[in-house]
């Protein structure tokens, strides 16, 4: 389980195309203290770690399988050598929720609509996809590339968040422009709610 509050942008560094996966990896700071099999969001998307490589004391890399099922449902499939991208370690009992519940289960992908800057933050739009348009509910949350967002404003086939300037400056919604790809994954409780509703 995650969060939804970027610790890093990572970098993309290999990417090792396979007949029905890719072996992806990231190098970043989230790294140092992690483990074979620990579970690290890549642009929200919940990644194995099956191979580290410590660079330094401050760095270090990790690679994960990434099979045809997650490059069909994600944006991790566009991903090339140099791209930045969104890490999160796995939250602990000990954690501070900061955002909301997130599983790294990606529910699907939208494209960025259009940007507004204001003076101190920017309005982002997004497509909103039909499959989650339902579990998606004006100052309710959603994740973007990972990032827990409240919803400012809803429309029928988008929605938009404003963003702050911590959130441009430390994750890819900073720099992402229109037409990109995001993964997007609605709120577990209310998927949970519909299921135990039927």
């Amino acid at each position: 389980m995650f969060t939804g509050i970027v610790e890093e942008l990572g970098t993309v560094t290999a990417i090792e195309e396979q007949s029905d996966a890719v072996r992806l990896t990231v190098e970043g700071v989230v790294t140092i203290d992690a483990a074979l099999g620990d579970s690290i969001a890549v642009n929200g998307c919940c990644l194995t770690v099956a191979d580290l490589d410590k660079l330094d004391q401050q760095r270090g890399s990790f690679t994960a399988d990434v099979m045809k099922m997650t490059l069909d449902k994600t944006s991790l499939g566009a991903l090339a050598v140099g791209h930045r991208v969104n890490l999160e370690r796995a939250c602990t009992p000990q954690t501070r929720l900061g955002g909301h519940i997130v599983q790294g289960h990606v529910d699907t992908t939208g494209a960025i609509v259009s940007r507004t800057p204001g003076e101190h933050w920017e309005l982002v739009e997004i497509e909103l996809p039909e499959p989650i348009r339902r579990y998606v509910v004006l100052h309710g949350s959603i994740t973007v590339d990972g990032v827990s967002l409240t919803v400012a404003e809803l429309k029928d086939e988008t929605f938009v968040v404003s963003l702050i300037p911590e959130t441009l400056a430390r994750t890819t919604l900073g720099f992402k422009q229109p037409g990109d790809p995001v993964n997007l994954e609605a709120d577990i409780i209310a998927k949970h709610v519909e299921r135990l509703i039927k």
